[in-house]
């Protein structure tokens, strides 16, 4: 936040006085004080030797100079409570009149006659804090008059009506290089209505039917909410406010501004102000996940990772690194990317240690070499192609990577004695149209089909799978797409206006990932409850007027027509399965019907050897044939669905 210094010249420009100048005029103070009471002969012989006067001087203002510096007497916040300046000007006289009294006592030892007396001596003090203070007072009055009588550009509404938000206000309201005027608080409790005060704001009732009116009536710019009332836009509120040409900004946490007296930080309050992200607008409150169970279970174990560099990859990186694992080693085939993450690693977790280790799941000498060397105790197996489109195109390939790589890295689990398996699913592998989510259904059965062949013969490695829906933000995900649509200005393509997908946060995705392979015994199917799912036509209405244009007028919104294997819902459960609740209420475990191993090892050695040899037809019916579920959607193999609905 703005620190302003003692500054009447502020008018005259934006850069701060200098604090060099503030110490030179309390010095000025202390000799003027020391003046004043000498000249007065109120204490001492009003004449005095020059050599006498001089020492006086030089001692008095040198104690005061050096307990500045120590004190930081000198630096004070013009607009906030003069409160502190006060405490601060007390704590230097005193310890000052202290130093003093010591500095006289010993030179009296010397010679026998202080310096000073001490009666004279805390007049000069007193009359020196006195205008001090003085001083203090009149730049925050002159600072007041100023700032009332300064013309804001952009008229505000502050979300809520706490004591949090009055601040906000306060602080918007005083700030006299600031870019927003607030004209009240924007309430979304019914109780409140137009007619209510609150420290001198006026409280305005949210109604969509007539915000429009009470923005227009207003001059309405923006409205602003710390980032803790965000929660009161997780709704059509937003969608009314920036359906009305209204921005929606936050600020950080008040607790979280900085008001430190470094220079460095002397920033102005309204920097401080960020547009909202889409993320902050999900129609659902943040997920909350148990960080102390997982920070338990992570603590100084090895933790390996494949898929380490993408979004939902690095993310789990970084969490891990976090609950301080002895160890992370992070599997991926990208050299670039997992440099970055590497430097990015070095500088926030220098004290954890983070092997890369360049190499695809498929390869299974590779994988072997680092199961054995780094053994092992929790593996995240987040590596996989995840483009539906692209995978409709390239479908032995995702059978080669999301099936075959998946049954490695879980053989190599069993075999080198990991304690948790834990492999990221997707919502798309319930009852799945297209041949990624097929091949995602396929992973999720072998590794539940291995724990429960294993666990029959006594080993131990547990295998947990997690399924979420779409994350916002991910590589590809419909949000970067958006955001670079919107910024060469439109048009932006939905695929179809009904679509709807279920979001959360990378954060959110890769906590319950964590938190539910640390609950986990082993054969749990854990599905995520990811709050109401959202339009896609909607989003992209909200970030075209987050961006600040008018969807459909400044930049067009235009259907593509549903892409091969998409569908225009997602599910997490199918027909056939239930759910049983866990201590997190946000994750539930999925009853899934049961494979024999035999059974499965088959089938899916079958499908990966007819990949393996290119034979899409045949490896595709043989998916079908296993997952009856499978049902191909816009996509050219649904004649495969009628060629086995024929032979029925």
């Amino acid at each position: 936040m703005g620190i302003l210094n003692f500054n009447i010249l502020r008018p005259l420009g934006d850069k701060t006085t200098p604090r060099w100048i503030i110490l030179l005029i309390d010095l000025l103070i202390v000799a003027l004080s020391y003046t004043i009471t000498s000249l007065s002969g109120a204490f001492s012989s009003p004449v005095a030797s020059p050599f006498d006067t001089l020492r006086n001087y030089f001692i008095i203002v040198g104690v005061f100079l050096i307990v500045s510096f120590i004190t930081k007497s000198y630096a004070y916040i013009i607009r906030l409570s003069a409160l502190n300046d006060l405490f601060r000007t007390l704590t230097l006289c005193a310890i000052s009149m202290l130093t003093l009294s010591i500095i006289n006592l010993i030179v009296q030892q010397f010679t026998e006659k202080p310096f000073i007396s001490m009666w004279e001596l805390g007049f000069v003090v007193l009359l020196a804090m006195c205008m001090m203070i003085a001083e203090r007072l009149i730049a925050k009055y002159i600072y007041s008059r100023l700032t009332t009588i300064r013309h804001h550009n952009e008229h505000v509404l502050v979300v809520g009506n706490s004591m949090r938000s009055v601040i906000i206000a306060n602080w918007l309201q005083n700030e006299f290089s600031g870019r927003y005027s607030p004209v009240g608080l924007l309430s979304f409790k019914p109780t409140n209505n137009g007619k209510t005060v609150k420290n001198n704001y006026p409280v305005y009732y949210f109604a969509p039917e007539t915000f429009s009116n009470l923005a227009a009536n207003l001059q309405l710019s923006a409205i602003i909410a710390d980032r803790r009332d965000l929660g009161l836009l997780r709704s059509d509120a937003a969608t009314s406010i920036l359906e009305s040409g209204i921005k929606v900004l936050t600020i950080n946490h008040i607790e979280d501004i900085d008001l430190s007296e470094n220079e460095d930080s002397a920033q102005n309050l309204s920097r401080q102000i960020k547009n909202v992200e889409i993320e902050d607008l999900l129609c659902r409150a943040p997920i909350i996940t148990d960080n102390t169970l997982v920070r338990k279970n992570i603590f100084e174990q090895t933790v390996l990772i494949t898929g380490a560099c993408g979004s939902i990859g690095s993310e789990l990186v970084r969490q891990v690194a976090a609950c301080k694992a002895g160890l992370v080693v992070c599997i991926d085939q990208a050299e670039t990317p997992m440099h970055d993450l590497m430097l990015e690693m070095q500088q926030k977790f220098p004290d954890i240690k983070i092997v890369p280790f360049i190499g695809s799941v498929q390869n299974k000498v590779r994988m072997e070499q680092v199961f054995a060397k780094y053994q092992p105790k929790l593996v995240i197996h987040a590596a996989a192609y995840k483009h539906v489109p692209m995978m409709e195109i390239n479908p032995t390939e995702a059978i080669i990577n999301n099936v075959q790589g998946s049954k490695i890295i879980a053989d190599l689990a069993v075999e080198h004695g990991v304690q948790k398996f834990v492999m990221v699913s997707t919502d798309k592998a319930v009852n799945p149209t297209n041949v990624m989510g097929a091949t995602k259904r396929l992973a999720e059965i072998y590794t539940q089909s291995l724990f429960f062949d294993i666990n029959k013969r006594g080993l131990k490695t547990q295998f947990i799978t997690t399924r979420f829906g779409n994350v916002l933000g991910s590589n590809g995900s419909v949000i970067p797409i958006f955001r670079r649509q919107i910024e060469q200005g439109g048009p932006v393509t939905i695929t179809h206006k009904d679509i709807i997908r279920y979001f959360m946060t990378i954060n959110e995705a890769c906590s319950l990932v964590l938190e539910a392979g640390c609950m986990g015994n082993g054969g749990e199917i854990y599905v995520f409850d990811m709050g109401k799912p959202v339009k896609i036509y909607d989003l992209a209405v909200k970030m075209i007027a987050l961006a600040g244009f008018r969807p459909g007028k400044d930049i067009k919104i235009v259907e593509t027509g549903l892409r091969p294997g998409e569908k225009l819902y997602e599910e997490l459960l199918n027909d056939k399965e239930t759910t049983t609740a866990t201590i997190n209420e946000k994750i539930m475990i999925a009853t899934v019907t049961q494979y024999d191993y035999e059974v499965v090892q088959k089938a899916i050695n079958e499908i990966i050897g007819l990949a393996a040899c290119g034979n899409t037809h045949e490896m595709i019916k043989a998916m079908k044939l296993f997952i009856p579920e499978y049902r191909s959607n816009n996509s050219e193999f649904e004649k495969i669905d009628h060629e086995i609905e024929k032979k029925d």
